[in-house]
This record gives structure tokens, C-alpha cells and sequence, in this order.
């Protein structure tokens, strides 16, 4: 390896944090989410590791499921999308693919279908996210339709997703808890069926909506999905550490400029250190000067404009720093989510907008 700009993904604090959520719902199933390639840590890794553990994987499309089926992956998968168009019904039968059911256009494919074998379905309620779902006046119609199918397993799940369920205290995670629940109260066909309620918030902030599967997805890589601390998030062990070295040590005088457009202006003498590692490494461009570096396990602050290739560091307050230093941009020394707020984003972004220029280096 050349250039030392890498990602180092932990496999073991991946399935320890797989582990996290299945402890904390000892009730209930975990689908292990790994759609967008695992968040960016690689999909077909992550599915490898989580595989002896998880009963079922979740992508978000049939391309990322076929995708692991070719690396040799076996166990169930989860389309979480469903379907986009008829033809990927079939496929997903003889495949073993579950299919997130969300609209009466899709239950049409489904039973229309020439099938090799009945699929799994799990039927998705709109219960107030208003992004993908059946309304829940159309649950009970939809239900009786896939049930009366021989092309659907008996085994049909009712599923739902929350729309803020990363602020703990917000008055609309109950009103979809209850909007949920009254469904499944009033109807006749939802008697008997398991439950999915549970993504990462819900798996650690809100055990009322645990039920009988669980679907952690971001919490899996190791990084919390609230804005404050939580006691069960703090367990989370990061799973991606994007690390570099320092390639260029320099002093510069009292009123120089450094970078692009010479946003920052030193206000003493002061010493920088350039790191290989900019926004082609999955580094934010917008993060602006301040925003915590880690160099030699010493904290130091960004300055100027990130670079396609490179940033850059004041060093004048650390000890002992020259070429060749370990850089950790984020990772398990200093949180995901700290940059992500520096930069006016969310974690979710970073990980999973990490592109393929840095070498994954997996360990155990």
C-alpha cells in the first residue's frame, strides 16, 4: 500500500454491536442491515461476518442482493424497498429474496407472478413517515390478497418505520406506536402475524416498539443515531476508522494563509501538517476550520479548505509530529457523528458516501 489513506473496518466490533441489539430485544429477531454497502464499510464483508449470526440480511434492492448471492452469501434477505418491477418477483423467489410489500401495485406483481416458490412478505403500513407504505385502511384488503395466494408464505410479517424516532422525546413516535397498534387491534387479519417496528433508534431508545423483529442498520457500524448521549448507544464499539498519515510538516509566519481561496489566516506562528486524506477519500468538503483531527492520538483542529486529496492541520499546540504520524479522521478514537456535526451533516452521510479510493483493511 502507497498512499496511507485506508478505512479500517472491525469486524468484531460489527458483530458486537450486532450482538448489542439482539441483547437488548432477547425476544425478538435482528435482521442485520446492509444495504448502501454496509453503510459504506463493504457489503459483501459485513454480510460474511454477520452471516453466522443473523437470520435474515436487508438491502435496500434486489441489485445489492443479487450482489451478495454472488459472493456466496445464503442466508435470507430482506428486499427493504420490495420491488420495482414485476419481473423482479420471480427472481426473488428463486433467489429466497423477502419482499417489503408497500403498495397495491406491488401485491398485484406478487400474485400475478409465475413463481418457483412462495415468497416471504412482509407488508409495510404508512403510519405516519408518509414516505413508503399502505395506508391502514388498505392493510386488511392487501393482507386478504396475499393470504389467499399460493405464491405468499403464511408467514406474512406487518411492518412499519418511524419517522423520529432518533429524538427520543418526540410526541409522534407515540402517535405511530399507537396508530400501529390500533391497526392491529382492530383488524382481523393482522391476528397472529409477527411485528417490525424496531431500526436503530427503536432497538436502543424505545423498547415498546421492539416486537418480534428488529432491523438495525446504522447502529450496526457503530455509531449512534441520537444527538446526545444514550446508555445503551455508549456500548456501540465504531466499526470504520478512516486513518492517514501526515505527509508535509511546515511553518508558517503570523498572517499567512493556508489552502485554497486562503480562508484561514494564522493569528501566530504557527506549524501545519498536511494530511493525504480529502473529499475523494469521503472526507467532508464543507468541514470548516476547527473540526477535530486526531494525529498521534493528540487533538488538533482543521484549518483552510478541504482539498480533493489532502487537508490540513494545525499542529502547534501537539508534541513530537512529524512525517509519518498516524492521522484518524474519525474511527474509534474520535466519533463519526463529531465530524458530521462540524460539517453540517449526519453520520449516516459520511459512512455511507465513503468512496472506493480507500482501501478497506479488514481485521478481526
Amino acid at each position: 500500500m502507497s498512499r496511507p489513506c485506508h478505512a479500517r473496518i472491525d469486524l468484531a466490533a460489527l458483530r458486537h454491536n450486532y450482538q448489542l441489539a439482539c441483547d437488548l430485544a432477547p425476544a425478538a429477531q435482528a435482521v442485520a442491515v446492509v444495504k448502501a454497502n454496509a453503510y459504506g464499510h463493504g457489503a459483501i464483508a459485513a454480510a460474511k461476518a454477520l452471516e453466522p449470526l443473523a437470520p435474515v440480511l436487508g438491502v435496500a434492492c434486489i441489485e445489492e442482493a443479487l450482489e451478495l448471492r454472488d459472493a456466496g452469501i445464503k442466508k435470507p434477505i430482506l428486499l427493504l424497498e420490495g420491488i420495482f418491477s414485476a419481473d423482479e418477483v420471480s427472481i426473488a423467489s428463486e433467489q429466497n429474496f423477502y419482499l417489503m410489500v408497500e403498495n397495491l401495485e406491488q401485491v398485484q406483481a406478487i400474485i400475478q407472478a409465475n413463481v418457483s416458490q412462495p415468497l416471504h412478505c412482509w407488508l409495510k403500513v404508512d403510519t405516519g413517515m408518509h414516505r413508503l407504505g399502505l395506508l391502514p385502511e388498505q392493510a386488511d384488503g392487501a393482507l386478504s390478497i396475499l393470504k389467499a395466494s399460493d405464491n405468499v408464505h403464511s408467514d406474512i410479517i406487518i411492518a412499519s418505520h418511524f419517522a423520529s424516532a432518533d429524538e427520543l422525546d418526540n410526541p409522534s413516535n407515540q402517535a405511530q406506536l399507537e396508530c400501529f397498534d390500533h391497526l392491529i387491534a382492530q383488524s382481523e387479519q393482522t391476528k397472529g402475524l409477527a411485528q417490525s417496528l424496531a431500526n436503530s433508534a427503536c432497538v436502543l431508545g424505545h423498547p415498546q416498539a421492539h416486537r418480534q423483529w428488529l432491523r438495525p442498520g446504522f447502529m450496526l457500524y457503530g455509531a449512534s443515531p441520537f444527538t446526545v448521549p444514550h446508555t445503551n448507544a455508549d456500548k456501540l464499539k465504531p466499526v470504520m476508522s478512516l486513518v492517514s498519515e501526515v505527509i508535509s510538516v511546515r511553518p508558517i509566519k503570523a498572517g499567512e494563509r493556508v489552502g485554497y481561496g486562503g480562508k484561514w489566516q494564522a493569528e501566530r506562528d504557527s506549524l501545519i501538517a498536511t494530511i493525504a486524506c480529502g473529499y475523494g477519500d469521503g472526507y467532508p468538503r464543507h468541514a470548516p476550520s476547527g473540526t477535530p483531527v486526531l494525529i498521534d492520538g493528540q487533538e488538533a483542529p482543521l484549518v483552510g479548505r478541504v482539498s480533493m486529496d489532502m487537508i490540513t492541520v494545525d499542529i502547534t499546540e501537539l508534541k513530537d509530529i512529524a512525517i509519518g504520524c498516524t492521522a484518524e479522521m474519525w474511527g474509534q478514537n474520535l466519533c463519526v457523528n463529531r465530524i458530521a456535526d462540524a460539517a453540517g451533516t449526519i453520520g449516516y452521510e459520511l459512512l455511507t458516501r465513503m468512496p472506493a479510493r480507500p482501501l478497506r483493511v479488514y481485521s478481526e
